[in-house]
This record gives C-alpha cells, sequence and structure tokens, in this order.
C-alpha cells in the first residue's frame, strides 16, 4: 500500500532526520509513525506532505527515519518527504499554488490513498482537489471548525463581543472577525468533506457534523494517541496543590477561560486559597507598554474578569509548555477543568485522563464520549457557572470522590488512548478502502 499522509507539522522524527525544529503538541501522527518504523513488514509504503518555510518547503527525497522512541531497538525505515509552503498563520486565506505544487507530489510518489489529517487548513482542501479521487481520501476529523464557527461568541457580553482594541483593528481581528475567519475554514471544510470519500473520527459530535456536510461519507471509528509521555506517571492526591485548577490554554472563546473566571466567584467563597493555572499564551499580559499595544479585546475582558472577582493574585498565565511541563502542571494540580464552549475531542483532557487527574468538563460535542459522568469525569452545562463551581469543590471536598475520578478516568483512557490498537485499526482502515489489495 503506498499511502500519502498529508500532515499539518513536521513529525519529529522527520524534523530530526532533517536537522530542522519540531513541535511537540500532538501525539496522533508520531504515534502511528513510531510504530510503522518499529514493524518489519507493515505493507505500507509511506510518504509524508509537511508545512515548511525556505528551501525545506521544496524538499522530496527518500530519507530514513528513526523511532523517537526504543533507543538502540528503536526501528528504522525510509520514507518519502515533502515540503510545502504555506502560511500557517493565515489558515483563512486559500493560495491556488498549492494544488500545482500537490500536483507534482503525486505524481512523484503515485499514492494508492491520501490520508488528510485533519480538516483546519487550507493545505487540506488543496490536496483533496489536486488527488481528485474521493474513493482513495481518508480524512482524519479533528475539531470542527463549522460547528466552531457558530459557538464562537461563548456566551459573551456585548461589551466584550464588539470591542476592538489597537492590536484588534491593525489587525482586523476583533472577535467578530475571528468569527468570521472561523465561517471562512468552515466553509472550505465542508467542501473537504464533500470531495472526500472516508473520514476517521472517534465521538458521535464529529460523525453527526461529518455526515451532514456529506451523506455518502463512510465513516470509520478510530481513537486517537496521546504524546508518549503521558502514559507514564500518576496524580496522587499527597503530592498536588491544594485547591490549584488547571486550564491548558485559554487564548479564544471557545475554550471558556472566562467561564471559569465567573465561577471563581463561587469557589472562592468556601475555598480562598483556591488559584488558577493557565497553559499557553498570555492574551493578558499587560505589564509593558509593548503588551498594553498587542492586548486583544478578549485579552482585556479577562483582565475585567480578574479584577472584577478579585483574582490578582490567584492566575497564573504559565506560557507554552511543552510535554513534559504539560505533564507537570497536570500533576501539581487538585482538579483539571475542560471549560470549553465546545470541542471534539481535546487532547488535553485525554493527557489529564491518562495520568488520573480528576476532571472537569462542559457537556459539549463529543467531550461525553470520552468520559463517563460520575466515574471518570464530572461535567456541568456550558455556561453554567454556578454548576461548574460546584463540581470543581465537589473534588476539592471529596478525597475519596477525587480517587475514584482518577482511578477511572486511567481505565478508560488507556483503552482510548490505547496506541497499539489505534495503529492496528488504522491499518485495518487502509485495507478496507483500498479492498485488502490497492
Amino acid at each position: 500500500m503506498r499511502i500519502l499522509w498529508l500532515c499539518n507539522i513536521i513529525p519529529p522524527a522527520a524534523a530530526v532526520a532533517l536537522g530542522q525544529e519540531y513541535s511537540v503538541r500532538e501525539g496522533w501522527i508520531t504515534g502511528a509513525l513510531e510504530r510503522f518504523l518499529g514493524e518489519r513488514e507493515s505493507g505500507i509504503e509511506l510518504g509524508i506532505c509537511f508545512p515548511a518555510e525556505g528551501k525545506l518547503a521544496g524538499f522530496e527525497g527518500e530519507v530514513r527515519l528513526r523511532a523517537m522512541e526504543g533507543g538502540e531497538n528503536a526501528g528504522e525505515k525510509k520514507v518519502s518527504l515533502f515540503g510545502f509552503a504555506e502560511n500557517l498563520r493565515t489558515p483563512e486565506k486559500y493560495d491556488d499554488g498549492l494544488e500545482d505544487r500537490f500536483a507534482g507530489i503525486l505524481a512523484a510518489f503515485s499514492p494508492d490513498l491520501v490520508h488528510i489529517f485533519g480538516t483546519e487548513f487550507p493545505h487540506a482542501l488543496a490536496m483533496v482537489r489536486s488527488f481528485g479521487r474521493p474513493e482513495r481520501t481518508l480524512v482524519g476529523l479533528q475539531g470542527m471548525i463549522g460547528a466552531c464557527a457558530k459557538s464562537y461568541r461563548a456566551d459573551l457580553p456585548d461589551r466584550a463581543w464588539r470591542r476592538n482594541t489597537l492590536r484588534d483593528w491593525l489587525r482586523r481581528d476583533g472577535l467578530r472577525q475571528q468569527q468570521e475567519k472561523f465561517r471562512i475554514r468552515g466553509e472550505r471544510e465542508r467542501e473537504i468533506l464533500k470531495g472526500c470519500g472516508h473520514v476517521t473520527g472517534r465521538t458521535g459530535f464529529d460523525r453527526r457534523e461529518s455526515l451532514a456536510c456529506n451523506p455518502d461519507l463512510i465513516y470509520h471509528k478510530m481513537n486517537e494517541t496521546m504524546r508518549p509521555c503521558f502514559y507514564e506517571g500518576k496524580w496522587e492526591r499527597e503530592t498536588c496543590r491544594s485547591h490549584e485548577i488547571f486550564i491548558s490554554q485559554g487564548d479564544y472563546p471557545l475554550k471558556g477561560f472566562h467561564y471559569l473566571l465567573w465561577a471563581m466567584e463561587d469557589i472562592r467563597k468556601e475555598f480562598p486559597d483556591a488559584r488558577i493555572r493557565v497553559g499557553g499564551i498570555s492574551v493578558t499580559a499587560y505589564g509593558t507598554w509593548k503588551e498594553k499595544l498587542k492586548i486583544s479585546g478578549y485579552g482585556k475582558y479577562l483582565r475585567e474578569c480578574i479584577r472584577r472577582y478579585g483574582l490578582e493574585n490567584c492566575v497564573d498565565i504559565l506560557g507554552k509548555l511543552d510535554g513534559e511541563g504539560m505533564k507537570a502542571a497536570y500533576l501539581r494540580s487538585h482538579v483539571f477543568v475542560c471549560p470549553s464552549c465546545l470541542e471534539n475531542s481535546p487532547n488535553s483532557l485525554g493527557e489529564a485522563m491518562l495520568l488520573g487527574v480528576p476532571c472537569v468538563a462542559s457537556r459539549v460535542g463529543g467531550i461525553p464520549d470520552l468520559a463517563e459522568e460520575e466515574k471518570s469525569a464530572l461535567f456541568f452545562e456550558k455556561g453554567n457557572r454556578k454548576e461548574l463551581a460546584e463540581r470543581i469543590m465537589e473534588i476539592f471536598r471529596k478525597d475519596g470522590l477525587a480517587g475514584q475520578l482518577s482511578e477511572g478516568a486511567r481505565r478508560q483512557a488507556r483503552e482510548n488512548h490505547d496506541g497499539d490498537a489505534n495503529y492496528a485499526r488504522l491499518k485495518e482502515i487502509y485495507r478496507e478502502i483500498l479492498g485488502g489489495n490497492p
């Protein structure tokens, strides 16, 4: 089987082989690639397309990749690598030149099947158009952009929704403009799904959303693999920081950081030492003139909430964290909260559950398919600050409940995110699409 992957990032093993820096924010591509490299006979000849800059954007060649895990016994294989140029900072803009680039790659590699990871970026649509074989095109669903566009406001009040700071005005990137960019990307997502014959997904939510775009799609159930570091380590009540809440990011409204800030008014009445730690970039920074000029309307609204509820000394923005940094933050926390307005299957929830961190999550999108209510997580209705506060305080009050949720989360996450099972399922899907004999 000649399989061509179209990725949103350069896989770490490929980056190492080419002497490039790489992101560690995903696990699903790496999980499959590591297992492919470790197999003696996989029945697959693999090509990988990835976004790149400079000379690497035109790279084409067969490169020997070595698995990142496994030490001296790590597997090695030759893989065909192809770079392409795309501005990932403006995913709402479509570049026709990608179609020509992909036409050349397709002619050079001649795949039996193209596997596109995600619908978030224009390159996915360019590949669908260039390949032109829906029956041999497989799209891996990640976030559902069209649905996110509809939910983007996330219950923000009018004053926050309509505000534009200098940064927003100069970049044409206020909240209403951000929603419009999501809407444009959602239209492309619909075209992507209409142009392919197969999708992989893992929740009832992504199944409904994808089939609404194209009722003729063949939907293949397949779970995702997380980053390797989250399969080791275990949350312990005795070593976590009491009443510390961790969320993985809060830089745009869909992630629901403001919901948690709203809930803190009630939480701190009973637990005055409660604090929040947030992964990712700080959209609330305001200490220097440069930060004042760069702050967004959403960042200003978050600062208003922090002042209104007296949270100035109990909210810490941790900045960008690698896998180990995220792991340490999860394990330090008393509870992990996923307060999102909409999610399909958030990696952060999967990572926290693998480590056994007690979790509270909004009952939206595909989240209820990842955890079982009262057994591996506690749920609340999106935007209900009172219920969110109460669910967090239940864990603060009851160490027995925290322990039960921890064990339940680890059991369920190890089933959901079993890397070996997921890779076996991926190969099975390839064989199903190709009829067992390309």
